[in-house]
């Protein structure tokens, strides 16, 4: 093992984009530790020991630590991500956008701006209502005010400083993506997560010793957590392989096709990506409504707090949902049944053209249905591990989804880079399967 991570330096192309990446996302984490001007550190962190866990507590992992701080990350990835979805969803239904999506390199590009856009809109919005609210709150020690000076000087400051925190972030994760290895964004949210980490275990080895959490019990969870890793490494990889075949055709002197091949449907054909879209939808009101402090608020926040019954049902329901959508975007059974027509392949016992189109689109469905029953499971059990089996870090299925999910993808892409220049890569049989580089 040692000598195939030696194997990574050896390749000048492949030893930069590492270095590249390890760097940008250092900056990141740099950024993750720089105040927004004008709160008072001491009653925020007050604050929030209050009110840790929850919803706030879940927001607070994926900006990496970045919200309890305030910083001027503290807004994370999340309304990139949100301008994401807005677009994807407005590619269906605006007919401008749909044809805009199908022009190839020049329309994604377009689409990429209009989501930067719109993440800098949904950023300045997010911004102002966070520091609005920050104004109406006091620390638990003391009552004193978390914004010594409110007004529209520190409002408009800290909505700026927000909205340039994740203007930032979104341009690193583009730069990652560009010059380094992997997928920026799904990196940066990687780096957030994994961060807290050593922090998590010191706090459950001091409940332990403390006798707050008992032994065996966190021996459960510890082996809880290695299976569900397991379990989302197998069904990553997992595929339906149908077989296709192409008719021989004779061209001049040379016979094309006559091959058998097959069309790899992956069981989790989404991602990650649903788990993400779910999630943020429903981290923006309890979000916003943690900030607000009356009966109603507070009932919305325990009510769209991880693991009570209606978010769990909300988030379920969510994760089918982008399961089948983000599928129906990424892959079209019709344009790949005509091509197959059109260079002379078929499935067996299918007839070419829309038959094929029917029978993909219903393989696709029912593997998509598995794949989004896996999704919300392993999110959502553990979500009630840590709510009532009192763990004390919030590292639970979603987490671990996006931690191994982008691993996977990164080590895959090195993977590439070393098999390309005849480097033997970390397994033996040299890919990962089901993935791409």
């Amino acid at each position: 093992m040692i000598e195939k991570f030696q194997n990574i330096f050896k390749i000048p192309e492949l030893k930069k984009r590492l270095l590249f990446t390890f760097g940008l996302l250092a900056v990141y984490r740099v950024g993750a530790h720089i105040p927004v001007p004008g709160i008072d550190g001491q009653a925020l962190a007050e604050f929030f020991a209050k009110m840790q866990g929850g919803m706030l507590g879940f927001f607070d992992m994926f900006s990496g630590g970045a919200l309890r701080k305030l910083t001027i990350f503290a807004l994370g990835i999340m309304p990139y991500i949100s301008a994401s979805i807005i677009l994807q969803l407005l590619t269906v239904v605006i007919p401008a956008l749909e044809k805009l999506s199908k022009e190839g390199e020049a329309g994604r590009k377009k689409i990429t701006q209009y989501t930067r856009y719109g993440t800098v809109v949904l950023s300045m919005i997010q911004g102002l209502g966070i520091s609005y609210g920050l104004e109406q709150m006091r620390s638990p020690v003391g009552n004193a005010p978390l914004i010594p000076d409110p007004g529209w000087g520190f409002r408009i400051i800290s909505m700026l400083t927000l909205t340039a925190g994740t203007a930032f972030i979104m341009w690193l994760g583009e730069q990652i993506t560009e010059k380094g290895i992997g997928n920026g964004i799904s990196l940066i949210i990687f780096a957030g997560i994994v961060v807290n980490l050593p922090t998590a275990i010191f706090t459950s080895i001091q409940a332990v010793q403390r006798g707050d959490i008992n032994l065996i019990f966190m021996a459960i969870v510890v082996i809880l957590v290695v299976v569900i890793t397991g379990v989302i490494i197998f069904v990553e990889r997992g595929q339906r392989r149908i077989p296709v075949q192409y008719a021989k055709r004779v061209v001049g002197r040379r016979v094309y096709g006559g091959q058998n091949t097959h069309i790899p449907l992956k069981v989790n054909t989404a991602g990650v990506i649903p788990v993400i879209f779910s999630s943020s939808i429903l981290m923006f009101p309890a979000t916003i409504a943690g900030f607000y402090k009356n009966s109603f608020t507070e009932w919305i926040t325990d009510k769209l707090s991880p693991g009570s019954l209606v978010y769990e049902s909300m988030y379920v329901l969510g994760i089918i949902f982008f399961c089948y959508f983000y599928t129906a975007i990424i892959f079209n059974p019709t344009d790949l049944s005509e091509n197959m027509k059109k260079y002379g392949g078929f499935i067996p016992g299918i007839r070419p053209g829309k038959k094929t189109s029917e029978y993909i689109d219903k393989v696709l469905m029912r593997i998509t249905f598995g794949g989004a029953l896996y999704l919300s499971a392993v999110s959502v059990m553990p979500d009630f591990l840590i709510r009532y089996g009192r763990v004390p870090f919030y590292f639970g299925g979603t987490a671990l989804l996006i931690v191994v999910g982008v691993a996977l993808d990164t080590v895959s892409q090195i993977e590439s880079h070393l098999l390309t220049r005849h480097y033997e890569g970390f397994l033996k049989k040299g890919r990962l399967k089901g993935r791409r580089g």
